[in-house]
């Protein structure tokens, strides 16, 4: 086992936690440039089950 994963939960496999936010029209950067900022990844926009693109994103917990 590597020094990086010695002592951590899950030996070496890193925990996430997710977050999923509407993108508003015309606003879609500002809104994912805020949460990359805050250290969120985006994993994936769909339409949402109301119309509209929903977006998922992801960090280490």
């Amino acid at each position: 086992m590597s020094e990086d994963t010695q002592g951590q939960e899950g030996a070496g496999h890193p925990k996430w936690e997710y977050f999923v936010t509407p993108l508003l029209l015309h606003n879609e950067a500002a809104i994912l440039n805020n949460w990359g900022a805050q250290g969120w990844e985006l994993v994936q926009i769909i339409e949402g089950p109301a119309g509209g693109n929903v977006a998922y994103l992801k960090r280490k917990a």
